[in-house]
């Protein structure tokens, strides 16, 4: 297989730390991208922690409603989804 380029451990640590540098920039592009679009509309959770409907540009935004805190948890935590028994299970 030509054109594979092998690293070695330091060069994979190095690329591997500029994954979430990577995925920020790509999601700020994405966001410029849909905002300068007037045709689009977008529905996302702010950084207030609200559901918001941005259209023309990006500025108008309409609050569709406040979203509950988010529940802190420990790393490594695992959740599990519990079925209230007095609700019927989902069947297949």
């Amino acid at each position: 297989m030509s054109g594979v380029i092998r690293l070695d451990e330091e060069a994979m640590r190095t690329a591997e730390s500029r994954i979430p540098q990577l995925a920020a920039k790509a999601g700020q592009a994405a966001y410029l991208r849909a905002t300068s679009n007037q045709a689009i509309t977008l529905v996302m959770k702010s950084a207030t922690g609200q559901l918001v409907l941005r259209k023309a540009g990006g500025r108008d935004t309409i609050v569709i409603k406040n979203l509950p805190a988010s529940t802190p948890v420990r790393v490594g935590t695992v959740l599990f989804r519990t079925i209230d028994p007095s609700k019927n299970a989902p069947t297949r």
